[in-house]
């Protein structure tokens, strides 16, 4: 391993001298793990330039970011390379195509498929480099991230990685579940599919209201399928207060046969017409103004406790 990170020291040494790099001196390289079950993120640090990031959100694969706060890059396109370690004669750079560069902040967002090949290129001991051409006759500019130390990194990584949520709020703020039988009963598919919405709202308290909206086919008369709207809505609500959601957070709708998703012309289209769709959202509470005791005349005064309860709102 010594005589790599030697070899890499003095291929950099050598870079051509019309070449500017930005890279963190090797015996400083560090690679730091930050997350939670949001998001996970793979973080090296780039000396007098910014940071080079792999991020993965719950519910996602990996993607690469390049953070500065000056791009000395400057904006246009650059390209992407996961690029050959020197230690590894007779093997080329990979090319990963072009990113669109920002002026400033996060610099681009890589592919999914673009971060997984980076990676797979630093275990094999490949840097990943983001290079352009600017300034005078195209004068090479680029950022360089080496592989130093990554592997036991990448492990700490996926183990932060482990442990993201299904979903994130992107994908999980609409949702629905369907009763494909006919009936209001949730099925296996439909409690699992409410039980990952649980672990978001659980894991997230921000998401503090729910609504819920039912609908139905067209195979009954019109009371009869606003009705099973309604309680298809309600089951799915009973099945949130029974794990802990408040009453107060929801909002119940029923709609029947008004707003299909298909056309009720086989049982197929029928069967996905039967669904309740949930929406989460974050609300702000709202603020009520305080009275000043001192100038509410006494007989007006409320008493000292007093409980208001709300119920969750019921609309057809």
């Amino acid at each position: 391993m010594r005589q790599r990170y030697l070899a890499l020291l003095s291929v950099f040494a050598c870079l051509p001298a019309t070449a500017l790099t930005f890279q963190t001196r090797l015996e400083n390289i560090e690679w730091k793990v930050e997350g939670d079950q949001f998001e996970c993120r793979l973080v090296q640090p780039i000396a007098d330039f910014g940071s080079g990031e792999f991020v993965r959100r719950a519910g996602e694969q990996a993607t690469f970011q390049l953070r500065s706060s000056t791009n000395a890059l400057g904006s246009g396109s650059a390209t992407l390379f996961a690029a050959a370690a020197p230690w590894q004669p007779g093997r080329a750079d990979i090319n990963l195509g072009a990113v669109r560069m920002a002026r400033s902040g996060v610099l681009f967002i890589s592919s999914q498929g673009q971060a997984s090949r980076l990676i797979n290129g630093l275990l094999d001991g490949r840097s990943t480099v983001v290079r352009n051409y600017a300034g005078e006759a195209g004068r090479a500019i680029e950022v360089r991230l080496l592989p130093v130390k990554f592997s036991k990194a990448y492990g700490d990584y996926q183990v932060c990685a482990a442990k993201l949520l299904p979903m994130n709020f992107d994908q999980v703020r609409q949702a629905r579940v369907g009763f494909p039988g006919g009936g209001i009963d949730l099925d296996v598919d439909a409690k699992a599919r409410l039980d990952v919405i649980l672990d978001f709202i659980k894991a997230d308290p921000t998401v503090n209201h729910i609504e819920l909206d039912g609908h139905s086919d067209n195979s009954g008369n019109r009371l009869t399928n606003r009705d099973l709207s309604r309680r298809r809505a309600l089951a799915v609500m009973e099945y949130f207060k029974a794990h802990g959601i408040a009453e107060d957070q929801m909002t119940v709708r029923f709609h029947g046969e008004r707003y299909p998703l298909a056309k009720n012309n086989s049982s197929a289209n029928r069967a996905r017409n039967r669904r309740v769709n949930i929406q989460l959202d974050r609300v702000a509470p709202v603020e009520k103004p305080m009275e000043n005791a001192s100038e509410t005349p006494a007989a007006t005064q409320a008493p000292a406790v007093q409980a208001e309860t709300t119920k969750p709102s019921v609309k057809s």
